[in-house]
């Protein structure tokens, strides 16, 4: 008999429910449902719909029911930074918010007013990021102070699903490192930095690592799906699952999740946290099993979805991508600039910055479109040269996983732009290293090189080589 694991992937747009399993040395995966997601409007502030995210996970979990295909566990990563606070009778306070709303303007001074910029990042190896968690508390402190006072409970958004699902309530460490929060060298919240800070030290507790068993399904929820299963911490931050998914296993190697942002770097057993490191604006995020992925944000496939909805979302992503190959428009933009973050046109953001520069502006849907494409790879190279030169290592290729994987002339241009040979695939990547988690814990890995092996061997993986691009 088959014995399935339940990865629910929930992105910034979208969600999914993929089961995986193994099968004569490969893995498996089927998608038992996808549902859409986003920040909705609410009095001013772009929130999050947990209610409806609830839903769409139980639902998720009845369709399996329904195909008895009952999964041995289960577990849920999400985006980063974003969080939910509780009172003392575990109802949400205060808004949801997302991460691309614009509260935090200005919270990154009054941080710095009690710890300095460059003691931070030596303290947590995080970059900085206008929407860390560090500057939404700071918010919460200077403008709603009795929110903040009455909380009982600080979850990120994965914990707090596992959370509805059973009960208990854990604080996986992979997600908490984006708060700018914990201490690199120990792992776990940094406490001196938090007492500064004057957040309530109730709302940290010890960190779990990926792997750890949250519990059985509640019996509510057993009820209204059908079944009973284990919650087993995945890497609950969606780009680290998607790191645990990379697969090379034999020699060290770049890596760009490549789906709304682009995180591109390499993963190292200790944090790189120089002063050079921070005005490079790399980061040195938890990973498995005490890895630390150390990476770059960069805007990524946010710009083209972006100027997929401002064409009324009447082209595929495959048909922007092919028809973008074929235009010779020279222009490129500062991927990275924060003017591309939440603008009201990125079609207008991205003429603009091109007029600015004295380039030539792109005016049809192609010519945009290929603007994107060739920063991006343009991007991508400069990161490569720069991770180069500060780990001291070389790496002669790239793996590109997520949904960035399929986009061919991207890679095409990637491996041309960086000089190395790149690797596409899975795309599916955050669900797989979810899985990965799950199926290690439960020993069907006996560990991570064990589950990229077969992850190689399992998927797709497309091979571009310099000269092609």
């Amino acid at each position: 008999m088959r014995s399935y694991y339940l990865a629910v992937d929930i992105g910034a747009s979208s969600g999914r429910h993929v089961l995986g399993w193994v099968e004569e040395g490969k893995l498996c995966l089927e998608e038992m449902y996808r549902f859409e997601n986003g920040m909705k409007l609410q009095d001013g502030v772009l929130c999050w719909d947990l209610e409806k995210l609830t839903e769409e996970i139980l639902e998720g979990m009845r369709r399996c029911a329904k195909a008895k295909k009952i999964p041995v566990s289960m577990g849920i990563d999400t985006w980063a930074v974003d969080f939910v606070l509780l009172d003392k009778e575990d109802r949400i306070l205060g808004k949801t918010a997302g991460y691309r709303d614009s509260r935090t303007e200005g919270m990154d001074k009054e941080v710095y007013r009690i710890i300095p910029q460059e003691e931070l990042y030596c303290r947590t190896g995080i970059q900085k990021q206008s929407f860390n968690t560090i500057f939404q508390l700071m918010y919460l402190k200077l403008k709603e102070p009795e929110i903040l006072n009455q909380a009982e409970s600080f979850l990120m958004i994965p914990d707090y699903f596992h959370f509805r699902l059973t009960g208990k309530k854990r604080q996986e460490y992979t997600n908490a490192t984006t708060t700018q929060l914990v201490r690199a060298e120990t792992g776990q919240w940094d406490r001196e930095l938090i007492q500064k800070l004057g957040f309530p030290q109730k709302l940290f507790t010890p960190l779990s690592m990926p792997k750890t068993v949250v519990g059985e399904l509640s019996p509510e929820i057993q009820r209204q799906v059908g079944f009973s299963c284990e919650v087993v911490l995945p890497a609950t931050h969606d780009t680290a699952s998607a790191v645990l998914a990379v697969p090379s296993w034999k020699e060290p190697a770049l890596y760009i999740s490549s789906g709304t942002w682009s995180l591109m770097g390499t993963e190292q057993m200790k944090p790189v946290c120089t002063r050079a490191s921070m005005e490079a604006n790399f980061t040195n995020e938890g990973g498995y099993d005490h890895r630390f992925r150390y990476l770059k944000n960069i805007m990524g496939l946010w710009m083209i979805q972006s100027v997929r909805r401002e064409f009324d979302q009447l082209y595929s992503y495959q048909e922007i991508c092919s028809n973008a190959a074929k235009e010779t428009i020279p222009s490129v933009v500062d991927c990275n600039d924060d003017r591309f973050l939440a603008p009201n046109s990125m079609v207008w953001e991205v003429k603009e910055a091109c007029r600015e520069s004295g380039q030539p502006v792109p005016q049809t849907p192609w010519e945009i479109s290929a603007v994107i494409y060739n920063s991006l790879a343009s991007c991508y190279g400069r990161t490569a040269d720069e991770i180069e030169a500060l780990t001291g290592n070389h790496f002669s290729s790239i793996h590109v996983v997520g949904g960035g994987a399929n986009a061919d002339y991207l890679n095409r241009l990637t491996a041309a732009r960086t000089g190395r040979r790149v690797y596409a695939g899975p795309a599916e990547a955050t669900a797989i290293g979810n899985l990965a988690a799950q199926m290690i814990r439960d020993n069907v890995f006996d560990g991570v090189e064990q589950a990229r092996a077969c992850i190689f061997h399992s998927t797709d993986i497309r091979t571009y080589e310099p000269e092609e691009g």
